[in-house]
């Protein structure tokens, strides 16, 4: 039976997320006026990516990475650019996008990267190598590339203070069975791991815990980068927001006093014309 073409205009965007009439709005089949004062933001967030609303102990330890991402200062280069933005007379929403823009494969990243690995492992194990054999082939390698390893170590905290407590959390909900295990296990093992190869320890940052976390709940590596995103969001926000209230006008990364490196060529002259 051919469609109409009706239905087939209806058909360009398929959705299974939002159904929408007038006078109706339902998410995932429920509707909005049952969700709002009954549910958390966290919830919220996972039912609109994964279709179903998770238990309180899960949406738990999601709302903690939210938490635990928003912000970490403005050298960070995405609180930066939303502070300069907002002095150069943009509104908002243009601060925020342009912050966000950032966050890549260096910069905002990483988490997608740590759960890639952890997958990797992951995979291994279930074909029985053991942990050991496992972290063994997939990190040895790395390791003798010279390549950073995304979710371990960090350019400014010896110990970054946000991962002990997220992995005792994670802990907590290994020990109520909220979570399995076994992602708490394989990035503990990969620390242990690099702290042998490497004689020294290089503990979980932010990025490799709420890996862990993020795996552990069956998120993807790329949901994990756009939660990353959400929750650094907040803080973009916040700093543009701030900004705005002290004021400033065309701000750079640096006070002008302090300038910066010109390495080019010295002084040329244009050659006299014939």
């Amino acid at each position: 039976m051919t469609s109409s073409p009706e239905d087939r205009i209806k058909d360009w965007w398929s959705t299974a997320i939002v159904d929408i009439e007038p006078g109706k709005i339902a998410f995932r089949g429920y509707p909005i006026e049952e969700l709002i004062g009954r549910i958390g933001f966290a919830e919220m967030v996972w039912l609109m990516v994964r279709g179903e609303l998770p238990g309180p102990e899960r949406a738990a330890l999601l709302e903690a990475c939210l938490v635990a991402g928003v912000d970490h200062g403005p050298q960070a280069p995405s609180i930066a650019i939303a502070r300069m933005s907002m002095t150069c007379g943009i509104d908002i929403n243009n601060a925020m996008a342009s912050a966000t823009n950032v966050l890549g494969d260096v910069h905002g990243g990483a988490g997608q990267a740590a759960l890639e690995l952890y997958l990797a492992i992951d995979a291994r194990t279930r074909a029985g190598e053991s942990l050991a054999e496992a972290l063994e082939t997939v990190l040895r390698p790395l390791i003798e590339a010279r390549q950073p390893l995304p979710g371990f170590g960090h350019r400014f905290h010896p110990v970054d203070p946000r991962a002990p407590r997220l992995i005792a959390l994670a802990r907590e909900a290994v020990a109520a069975d909220t979570i399995g295990g076994d992602f708490v296990t394989i990035g503990l093992g990969v620390e242990d791991w690099l702290a042998a190869a490497k004689n020294r320890r290089l503990t979980m940052n932010i990025d490799g815990v709420t890996a862990v976390i993020f795996a552990e709940l069956g998120f993807s590596p790329m949901l994990a980068r756009g939660l990353f995103i959400l929750s650094r969001s907040v803080g973009i926000m916040a700093h543009a927001h701030e900004q705005a209230q002290q004021g400033g006008r065309i701000k750079g990364p640096t006070p002008p006093a302090f300038g910066y490196r010109y390495a080019g060529v010295g002084r040329r002259t244009l050659a006299e014309p014939d």
